[in-house]
C-alpha cells in the first residue's frame, strides 16, 4: 500500500519510518527544503533514540521516501496522513492553517478514492471542517473518507510506542476506511493490540483528553509536593502509598518543576479553548494550566532562595536543558524561564545537556557559556541546578562535584540525588517535596 505523510517533524518522520517498517510503501513530504536533503543524506532533523536506524534500514530497503513535491505524493497514496504542526494561537487554540493547507492540495489531486487520515492533534470539529473544504474546493468526482488518528508519542520512546501502543485508536463512519486502517496497523492487530474504533469527534477528544489527565495528574503531584515541603512529609513516599492503588497507579506522579514539551502545555490550552467555544469552560483544566506555570515560577524561585536571593555577580550551573531525558525538545521546558531570571538579575550562566545545547543556543540568552560535561558546568559556579532527569545525572562523582563548585549549593528540580547522601558530602541540598529531608530514597 502507498501512504503519503505530509510533514516530517517529530510525528509525521515517525509514523512514517514506522509505518515504512510495517511494509508500506511510504513518501514522507515536507515544504521545508533543508530538512528534506538531511533526511536524503541519513541526517536526522530530531533527536528520537533509534528513529536514525529505523529511519536507515527503510530508505535502503525502498519502503520509505522523502520529497518536497507534495501533488505526486498525494496522486498516487491509498492513504494520506497529515502530520503538520497545529501550534496555539494567541488565545490558545489550535492554528489549523497548516492543516487546511494539506486539505486543499488533496482536494486539487484527488484522482481516486483516497483515505484522509489526521494524525496532527486537532480540535473537535477539524475533521468536518476537512471534510467540508475537500468537497468545497474539488472538481473531481472521486470519493474520500476522513478519519481521525491520533497520535500517543512520548519524545524519548516514541518508537517502542508505536510498535507496541496500549491502543490504536480509528475514528471514521465509512466502512471502506475502516478496513483501510485495519489492514495499515495489521501488524499490531494481529498482536491483539486494542482497537478503539469509534466516530471522528470522540477520536478527536480522546487525545486532548487523555494530555489533559495526564497534565492533571502531574500538576496534583507537584501540588503535593509543595504542601509536603511545609507540613515535614517526603512527596515519594506520598506518591508511592498513592501509586500503589491500582485505580491511581503510579506513572506521572512524580514531582518536579512542571511540565513542558511540546503537547502537554500546548493541548491543556487547546481543550480550554473547545471548552470555552461551546459555552462550557473546563474548570479542571483551566486550574491545572494556571498552577503549572506557578510551578515554573515557584522553580525560579528556589533556585534564587537557595542562592540567598542576590544573584548579583553568582555563577549557577545547569544541568539538563530540555523539558525532559532523551529529547532534544527546548519547547516549554523550566530551564529558559530559570536561566533567563538569572540573567536578568546579573548572574551568569553555565550549561550542559547531553543533546540539547544546539536547540538551547536559539532561545536562551546569548550569556549562556555552554560545557561540554557536567563537570566542567559545574566548574566555579556558587550553585548547581539540576533540571532534566537524564540518567548521567543520577551517578555524578559528587564528590568532584564538590570540590569543582565555588560554592556548595545544590538545587535538584527532579530529585536525582540522595538528600541525606548530599547532606553527608557538605552540599546545602534542596530537592522538591522532601520535607522530611528525602528518607528511604
Amino acid at each position: 500500500m502507498r501512504i503519503c505523510v505530509v510533514g516530517t517533524g517529530y510525528v509525521g518522520l515517525v509514523t512514517g519510518a514506522c509505518l515504512a517498517d510495517f511494509g508500506m510503501n511510504v513518501t514522507c513530504v515536507d515544504k521545508d527544503s533543508t530538512k528534506i536533503e538531511m533526511l536524503l543524506r541519513g541526517e536526522m532533523p530530531i533527536y528520537e533514540p533509534g528513529l536514525e536506524a529505523l529511519v536507515e534500514k527503510n530508505a535502503k530497503e525502498g519502503r520509505l521516501h522523502f520529497s518536497t513535491e507534495l501533488d505526486p505524493a498525494i496522486r498516487t497514496a491509498l492513504a494520506i496522513f497529515i502530520a503538520v504542526g497545529t501550534p496555539p494561537k494567541e488565545n490558545g487554540a489550535a492554528d489549523l492553517s497548516y492543516v487546511i493547507q494539506v486539505a486543499e492540495s488533496i482536494a486539487d489531486n484527488l484522482d481516486g478514492y483516497k483515505v484522509v487520515v489526521t494524525k496532527s492533534t486537532v480540535p473537535t470539529g477539524t475533521g468536518q471542517l476537512i471534510e467540508r473544504t475537500i468537497s468545497e474546493r474539488t472538481t473531481s468526482k472521486h470519493p474520500f473518507s476522513v478519519v481521525s488518528n491520533p497520535e500517543f508519542l512520548r519524545e524519548g520512546s516514541a518508537i517502542g510506542d508505536f510498535m507496541r501502543p496500549d491502543r490504536v485508536v480509528i475514528g471514521a463512519r465509512d466502512p471502506q476506511a475502516i478496513a483501510i486502517m485495519k489492514d495499515i496497523y495489521s501488524p499490531l492487530f494481529l498482536r491483539d493490540t486494542p482497537f478503539v474504533i469509534t466516530n471522528v469527534e470522540s477520536s478527536e477528544l480522546i487525545k486532548y483528553a487523555s494530555n489533559a489527565f495526564l497534565a492533571t495528574k502531574i500538576t496534583f503531584i507537584n501540588e503535593v509536593a509543595e504542601l509536603c515541603e511545609l507540613i515535614g512529609a517526603d512527596v515519594h513516599h506520598v506518591a508511592k502509598g498513592m501509586g500503589l492503588d491500582q485505580r491511581i497507579g503510579p506513572k506521572f506522579l512524580h514531582p518536579g518543576p512542571g511540565y513542558g514539551g511540546s503537547c502537554f502545555p500546548k493541548d491543556t490550552q487547546a481543550l480550554t479553548e473547545i471548552a470555552r467555544g461551546v459555552g462550557r469552560p473546563f474548570d479542571i483544566v483551566e486550574t491545572v494550566v494556571a498552577v503549572n506555570e506557578r510551578m515554573k515560577t515557584r522553580a525560579v524561585d528556589k533556585v534564587r532562595a537557595a542562592l540567598g536571593n542576590d544573584l548579583a555577580g553568582k555563577t549557577v550551573a545547569l544541568l539538563g536543558l530540555s523539558f525532559k531525558p532523551e529529547t532534544d525538545d527546548m519547547r516549554e521546558s523550566v530551564s529558559i524561564p530559570i536561566a533567563e531570571a538569572l540573567v536578568a538579575a546579573g548572574a551568569s550562566v553555565r550549561a550542559f545537556d547531553p543533546v540539547a545545547m544546539d536547540n538551547a543556543r536559539a532561545i536562551l540568552p546569548e550569556s549562556v557559556v555552554y560545557c561540554e560535561n557536567s563537570y566542567d558546568a559545574a566548574t566555579g559556579a556558587d550553585a548547581l541546578v539540576i533540571v532534566t532527569e537524564w540518567n548521567q545525572f543520577r551517578s555524578l562523582d559528587m564528590e568532584r562535584i564538590r570540590d569543582l563548585l565555588a560554592g556548595n549549593v545544590v538545587v535538584d528540580l527532579r530529585n536525582v540525588c540522595n538528600a541525606e547522601r548530599m547532606a553527608a558530602y557538605g552540599f546545602a541540598y534542596s530537592g522538591v517535596g522532601r520535607g522530611a529531608a528525602g528518607l528511604g530514597d
